[in-house]
């Protein structure tokens, strides 16, 4: 099968399932962290959450305000801080 039966194949099977005629053969759901709470419970500064993500203030600002979502290696890294809460000590630390 070339390359372009394989995606006219694919877009065949998403418009299938957004009409709602054919099932999705697996769904992946996410669920975003919510910054400011995991910030909150560390007991620090967005400035101090910043500076251990290598980001800036303004990105923190923008995932408290929901305004965006943390992606990638930032939505991991904010998902095992939330859970183990320790992990920030060692994130700052470096």
């Amino acid at each position: 099968m070339s390359v372009f039966n394989e995606l006219k194949t694919s877009l065949e099977e998403a418009a299938d399932i957004e009409a709602g005629s054919r099932k999705a053969s697996r769904v992946t759901r996410y669920t975003v962290v919510d910054v400011k709470a995991v910030r909150e419970q560390l007991s620090i500064t967005q400035v101090e959450l910043a500076a251990a993500l290598s980001t800036s203030v303004d990105t923190i600002k923008s995932w408290e305000t929901k305004r965006r979502n943390p992606t990638g290696l930032a939505a991991k890294v904010l998902t095992l801080i939330r859970d183990n809460p320790a992990l920030y000590q060692e994130i700052s630390a470096r």
